[in-house]
């Protein structure tokens, strides 16, 4: 997909009382990572988790909007989420949705593998290991709250792809912020900062325990807010990661590291 620096202000009708509170409860993205890890999930990293998940649905919810809008729609169609992706590559994120999402079928084009055969379709798995598609449906309610707080509705197919993606993009915080602990910070990423051509570098996004590995506080059983946070760099970047950053931190600014 092609990814075109769009990048249009937040317009919505959410005010900023609206905003403290995450409409994706904390008790469900600890079910999501112990799919993951065994580890101990703190309420602040929850409570940061469930903010960094609200903040991109957000982000994605706006471009479909202005997609909607610029056709004199009010509801948000499957079409208008790929028109956003399309518009601004910060937003492509749970990717692993995508093969199998009806939305999303053939924007890859046709898949040969190395003799020539094309590849089917990824069909759907009857494995009982848990996984992020298997537990999509989880995050519907709040993903219709969150449309509604965003002033718009959104048809059956939208709120599907929406669902989708806020679970594998939590799965895959999940795995980051494990290996985050395991490993003591982020080390393993260096200090590469990615930018749209044409922008200046973003200033640093993450506070001195956060950039230095050595210097991660706590045990290596229990992720925290900060790791979160790690594994949010991780994920995201440019502008979204920013704001992610930002507005998972006041989140969790308040709550206790249970």
């Amino acid at each position: 997909m092609t990814a075109q620096p769009v990048r249009p202000e937040r317009s919505g009708p959410e005010t900023a009382s609206v905003m403290d509170v995450s409409p994706f409860k904390p008790s469900l993205v600890k079910v999501v990572f112990r799919d993951m890890t065994p580890m101990h999930v703190s309420r602040s990293a929850a409570c940061a988790a469930a903010s960094v998940t609200r903040t991109v649905l957000t982000e994605i919810i706006d471009g479909a909007r202005g997609a909607a809008a610029e056709e004199a729609r009010k509801k948000l169609i499957a079409r208008d989420l790929l028109s956003a992706i399309d518009r601004n590559v910060e937003l492509e994120v749970g990717s692993k949705w995508y093969d199998h999402s009806p939305t999303f079928r053939g924007l890859t084009g046709v898949v040969y593998d190395a003799e020539g055969v094309i590849v089917p379709p990824r069909k759907r798995s009857r494995s009982r290991k848990p996984s992020a598609v298997a537990g999509a449906h989880r995050f519907e309610a709040g993903v219709r709250k969150l449309l509604r707080r965003q002033g718009v509705a959104a048809a059956p197919a939208m709120v599907r792809d929406l669902d989708g993606i806020a679970s594998v993009f939590l799965t895959d915080l999940a795995r980051d912020a494990a290996v985050v602990v395991r490993e003591g910070g982020v080390k393993r990423f260096g200090t590469v900062t990615l930018v749209m051509p044409g922008e200046p570098a973003p200033p640093p996004l993450l506070e001195d325990s956060l950039r230095d590995p050595s210097a991660r506080r706590g045990d290596r059983r229990t992720i925290g807010r900060d790791d979160i946070l790690a594994a949010t760099t991780m994920q995201l970047f440019g502008n979204l990661r920013q704001r992610a950053l930002t507005e998972a931190h006041e989140a969790a600014r308040n709550t206790s590291a249970g």
